[in-house]
């Protein structure tokens, strides 16, 4: 590869995205409306600068479609089960069981927005903990917007060792780490993760009542972060597909008992949380006057009991998860390379769909399934199904076309050499001071292909290629990048529209990460100082 690493072609690199987040965060457009011209940006830069050829981008563009196929595969059917969900009054129903669970309304937050979402993580990923749970939250009195940020950061712990470990085992594979190295990177990514865990209760504390909140649910953070950031470190030791599911499952039921603690069990609330959508007395008595015709909170929760039940028969159970998984789709793609020698590998079948075990299956059925469910409890009006799947049409489209637009755009992007160009020029400029940016260059690539485990398969090489010429140690550099890999997550445009999508705010994603940017950036200077510190001893 003979890729000119400069200054003109670093910054045709940050251009694109320069323009995307520009769009989106200081001119408030909505990721429909920013995604195009970010695609076009980045296909004149891939030709102009890059020299990439029509096949290149075309066969990009086809792989970017494709990818895209499979985010839309979960959020039509995650809309689905909220509409669902909606018209069987089933969140009325939530906000009044976890009020009787604990009257603590910071709790309650935490027991969806984090904990709920954690659980979600461990078991499906791929932006269902978002679209699941920023419904959820909403429908305990949660703006929109703080709904949809408290999913993100809820889930992003869960990055690398949730889903089954499958981001782990992708940096695993691309590395070609083992022994000693292979155990003290499992080691340093805990470590890092840990990090964003603690740093995930306290930023809903803070963001729910500043320093009041954060004294109060001090305790419970520490208590949860304590089972799922220790949890992981320990179990990533001995069995990393389960590094995340148990302890998330631990938290699940730990987060019941904490509710019944003397801190806790007694009602208490800020009223004038800027995080809360306060309705009026008459209202919130006219709703407890309803309580008595609402379904109980285990039934309000069945379609999602239902996911977590298919999901843990099948990934669970190895062979009946090898005999789904036969059944694959995909297409084959002839090798590319740019006038620079960046190759694009051909394959056999690219990123092949497996679509018995898909997390679109899964929630597609349990919409079915909690449809029926709620229909046989006499919950769901006549022409209830039918106004369901119209709004979850109506909703889908905007965001069909920013999934699609993101992804092709990172697609031609990588295809063309200009994500590897931002990685090498970085590290190139910064030396032995790159540690610092170690962890950023892990965020940077779930930012550009929405996925920790694509950051890991394309830019762990690199990371580990960089840590070998600087002498560096190589555990260290890999666990940060996918601990950075964990909190770029957040930023996912397409996990952000998942969001935006089933909260009901469809076009805000602007203002989403407006909300989480300056967090991430500093857990990210957070994690590059402590590695910058730490690789001085070892």
């Amino acid at each position: 590869m003979e890729l000119p690493v400069n200054i003109l072609m670093w910054v045709m690199a940050v251009l694109p995205i320069a323009v995307l987040i520009l769009l989106m965060v200081k001119f408030h457009w909505g990721a429909a409306e920013a995604a195009p011209i970010g695609l076009l940006t980045a296909l004149i830069i891939s030709i102009v600068f890059y020299k990439s050829d029509l096949e290149l981008i075309g066969l990009e563009s086809a792989k970017g479609i494709w990818t895209s196929l499979t985010v839309i595969a979960i959020i039509l059917p995650a809309i689905l089960i909220y509409e669902v969900t909606t018209e069987a009054k089933a969140f009325d129903s939530i906000r009044n069981g976890l009020k009787k669970f604990t009257s603590n309304e910071l709790l309650q937050i935490m027991a969806i927005g984090w904990v709920f979402a954690s659980f979600l993580q461990g078991i499906t990923g791929f932006g269902v903990p978002i679209a699941v749970c920023a419904p959820l939250l909403v429908g305990l009195g949660v703006r929109p917007l703080w709904a949809v940020v408290i999913s993100l950061f809820g889930q992003a712990w869960g990055n690398t060792f949730g889903t089954l470990a499958v981001a782990w085992d992708a940096l695993v594979a691309q590395t070609g780490i083992q022994g000693t190295t292979l155990v003290e990177a499992a080691i340093w990514a805990s470590i890092f993760i840990w990090i964003i865990n603690f740093a995930t209760g306290i930023i809903i504390c803070w963001a729910y009542g500043r320093m009041e909140a954060v004294k109060k649910g001090l305790p419970a953070v520490a208590i949860i972060s304590l089972i799922q950031g220790g949890g992981q470190m320990v179990l990533s030791q001995a069995n990393p597909s389960l590094a995340a599911f148990i302890p998330s499952l631990l938290s699940l039921v730990a987060i019941l008992f904490i509710g019944k603690l003397k801190m806790y069990r007694n009602s208490w609330s800020i009223q004038d949380s800027k995080m809360m959508l306060r309705q009026e007395e008459e209202n919130k008595q006219q709703s407890d006057m309803k309580a008595e015709g609402l379904l109980t909170m285990n039934q309000a929760f069945f379609p999602f009991y239902v996911l977590t039940a298919i999901t843990l028969l099948v990934l669970l159970i190895n062979p009946l998860k090898n005999f789904l998984n036969k059944w694959q789709l995909g297409l084959s793609y002839p090798e590319t390379s740019t006038g620079y020698g960046v190759v694009n590998h051909a394959y056999d079948v690219y990123s092949p769909v497996m679509p018995l075990t898909n997390s679109g299956l899964f929630l597609l059925l349990a919409a079915i399934l909690g449809f029926v469910y709620f229909k046989s409890k006499g919950k769901i009006e006549k022409g209830g199904g039918v106004r369901a799947i119209r709004r979850t049409i109506e909703k889908s489209i905007p965001s069909t076309i920013a999934v699609i637009g993101l992804i092709i755009m990172s697609k031609i992007m990588g295809g063309s050499g200009q994500t590897t160009e931002l990685a090498m020029g970085t590290a190139g400029v910064m030396g032995q001071t790159y540690v610092m940016l170690a962890p950023a260059i892990g965020v940077l690539g779930s930012f550009m292909t929405a996925s920790n485990m694509s950051s890991n398969i394309l830019l762990g090489g690199f990371q580990q290629a960089t840590s070998q010429l600087l002498n560096i140690n190589e555990a260290a550099i890999l666990g940060a990048h996918t601990g950075g890999g964990a909190l770029g997550s957040v930023l996912s445009p397409s996990k952000i529209i998942l969001g935006t999508t089933t909260a009901g705010i469809l076009g805000q994603e602007g203002l989403v990460l407006k909300k989480i940017l300056p967090v991430v950036i500093i857990i990210a200077i957070l994690m590059g100082i402590i590695l910058t510190i730490a690789t001085q001893f070892i």
